[in-house]
């Protein structure tokens, strides 16, 4: 299954004969403001062009709260897919072709040879419990499943180990999990993690049972603390360095 890395939290898979993406941002660096006095900071761009990148069948958009995970191209790219799944209330602030899945909520797509791929959604929390809903927003994870193929989890940005145990005891063990690291902190919620890092990365890959991790989210943007050293340094330490896609 082809997992191409294109920058930050944004990787095209193959799965099923389906073409998917995650968390479309193409922007070019510079500053995204989220409040009056606060900016995201995008420090590199992305390593294709949407035109570049030929038809996508759907979206997995883990949320479309914040600049780093849904940028002005990737909204437009929205509009050119047949569907975006997403949380209930990004579905609602999107509109045209989103569909909100709640969790373990599901959804079917067609394979081009008939085959049926299922999208479930699939719990992610970003920040501490309580603080993160109502101060990040909704965000959602989700599993790619279908007849005679191996299961794929894509994280979203997460920063809970429960919610990584509740998808593994449901769809366990997976062949590749997308996750979204970068250690991320915000003073929004007390300068807890709002995405894991890269010791819990690995701690999720066991607790997945995966045979592949595609590492995401830890690159091109100024606030994602670690980087794709520090995800090779803990995965070495746990023993689980072949897991890792180069």
């Amino acid at each position: 299954m082809p997992a191409r890395l294109l920058g930050g939290p944004t990787v095209l898979l193959e799965y099923g004969g389906l073409r998917l993406l995650t968390d479309p941002t193409f922007d070019e660096p510079g500053e995204y403001p989220v409040t009056e006095d606060f900016s995201l900071v995008k420090t590199a761009p992305a390593l294709a062009d949407p035109a570049d990148l030929g038809p996508i069948d759907a979206v997995l958009l883990s949320h479309d709260q914040h600049a780093d995970n849904l940028d002005h191209s990737g909204r437009a790219l929205l509009t050119s897919v047949p569907v975006t799944f997403t949380t209930r209330t990004g579905a609602g602030r999107l509109g045209g072709n989103a569909r909100g899945l709640a969790d373990w909520e599901s959804a079917t797509l067609q394979g081009p040879e008939g085959g049926i791929v299922t999208v479930t959604a699939v719990p992610a929390l970003h920040g501490p419990d309580g603080l993160a809903q109502q101060v990040m927003g909704d965000v959602v994870g989700f599993v790619l499943t279908a007849d005679d193929l191996p299961a794929v989890y894509v994280s979203g940005d997460n920063a809970s180990m429960d919610a990584v145990r509740q998808t593994a005891d449901r769809f366990g063990p997976v062949d590749t999990a997308v996750l979204f690291i970068g250690a991320v902190r915000s003073p929004r919620v007390g300068g807890e993690l709002i995405t894991i890092n890269s010791e819990m990365a690995a701690e999720a890959a066991k607790i997945l049972g995966a045979r592949r991790v595609v590492a995401a989210h830890m690159d091109s943007w100024e606030h994602f603390l670690e980087d794709r050293d520090d995800v090779i340094k803990a995965f070495d330490a746990a023993g689980l360095s072949h897991l890792l896609q180069a």
